[in-house]
């Protein structure tokens, strides 16, 4: 197989593009205690002349996803310098976003999208308590129009959109051929029959989100959390590993571990979608967002995220025509697949991704909500442990909090 091209960023210094402060990365924890310990897979393998290295690349993959869902990407073709130069961006879009950019392009969840800028106190429209987080959300509404976008990021769309395209359509494209593997499938199935297409982010969206620390009240309200435990909706979400540990993940010991930090690694998970197309063979990633070790409680985290989404019309189902599906059947141990398993046997139509997707946005609660947030209300106990109870058209899910 030839070697994929490496990312080639438009340059930084272009007439009109005012300088950007370096992103000083923070020091990492200290902490060593509570961490998880996760497979890393080296993407270059998938260039391989030798057959065999790439059937064990393919092996060592098939293994993550069904044990953990979760795995670190390596050697996917951006370098360090260029992906700290996208930290830089961020960096540079919270440090210059003006007032008005941040009141015009505020986000409107019940939408059933994030899009555009979200504000520091909670996960709805209107004002709750602060939570510390902001983020702005491009969506393809975005890519199509620049008026959606904050002033001070424009002269930096060149990197962004370049950044974005290669995510998308060189590293995501390639991991899928990987997981189309897994199922005994062509390389392209999951690209070609289930991947969004026609922006750089297809539906999907791309993310910068800065983590500033939590006010005392917030943190006793929320218990610590900053977003509740959940599985993303989509495809496949690509998370750049930062020093700032606050992403943990439920272990199969059912506890939560923190995610290690890895320079450069991105963080691979696994959304709804591809648990469902791969018939609970692939298991969505269950993680959350908590608070820091001690020694980064007063350290802000900014982070990248590209969430990779099906074709909105796509009604989630078993990607009948793969050979392991065929040979093994289904797993329906465990996960939002068996609630979607149970509502296909009674002849059910499932959710398409779409609703799916903006039915979970709309009604997103926050860490903070004390009145939902509560057994009786949106949580149980199951064996013992705080579980987040939900329904979406009639298919429960069941999260640890």
């Amino acid at each position: 197989m030839p070697a994929t091209a490496p990312f080639a960023p438009p340059a930084a210094d272009l007439p009109g593009k005012p300088i950007v402060p370096d992103w000083v990365p923070p020091a990492p924890t200290q902490e060593k205690h509570n961490f998880a310990d996760l497979r890393t897979i080296d993407l270059s393998l998938m260039d391989s002349d030798d057959p065999a290295v790439v059937a064990a690349l393919v092996e060592s993959v098939k293994v993550a996803i069904r044990d953990d869902g979760f795995l670190f990407l390596e050697n996917y073709g951006i370098s360090l310098e260029q992906l700290h130069r996208q930290f830089s961006l961020a960096q540079y879009l919270y440090d210059h976003i003006s007032d008005e950019d941040k009141e015009r392009l505020l986000f409107d969840p019940d939408t059933g999208k994030w899009s555009g800028y979200k504000h520091p106190y909670g996960f709805k429209r209107h004002r709750g308590p602060a939570d510390g987080i902001e983020q702005f959300n491009w969506y393809p509404e975005e890519w199509k129009d620049y008026n959606r976008l904050p002033k001070c990021i424009l002269p930096f769309m060149d990197e962004i959109e370049a950044f974005c395209n290669y995510l998308t359509k060189s590293v995501n494209r390639r991991l899928l051929a990987l997981f189309s593997r897994v199922l005994e499938l062509p390389d392209n199935y999951l690209w070609d029959n289930v991947q969004s297409h026609g922006t750089p982010t297809g539906e999907g969206y791309f993310r910068h989100a800065l983590f500033r620390p939590v006010e005392k009240t917030t943190e006793q309200a929320s218990k610590g959390l900053r977003m509740h435990g959940h599985t993303d909706f989509g495809l496949t979400t690509l998370l750049f590993s930062v020093p700032i540990s606050c992403l943990q993940i439920w272990g199969r010991d059912e506890a939560w571990h923190y995610v290690p930090y890895r320079p450069g690694a991105l963080v691979i998970n696994i959304g709804d979608t591809l648990e469902i197309v791969s018939g609970g063979h692939f298991k969505a990633t269950r993680h959350r967002v908590y608070k820091p070790p001690q020694d980064q409680l007063h350290e802000e985290r900014l982070s990248l995220v590209l969430f990779n989404s099906s074709v909105g019309d796509l009604r989630m189902t078993p990607a009948a025509s793969s050979p392991l599906i065929q040979r093994e059947g289904c797993v329906e141990e465990q996960g939002v697949y068996k609630e979607f398993a149970a509502k296909m046997k009674r002849g059910i139509p499932v959710p398409t991704n779409r609703e799916w997707r903006e039915i979970q946005i709309a009604e997103a609660t926050d860490p903070t909500d004390e009145k939902r947030n509560r057994i009786g209300a949106d949580q149980v106990m199951v064996n013992g442990k705080l579980m987040q109870h939900r329904e979406y058209f009639g298919v429960k899910v069941l999260l640890p909090v």
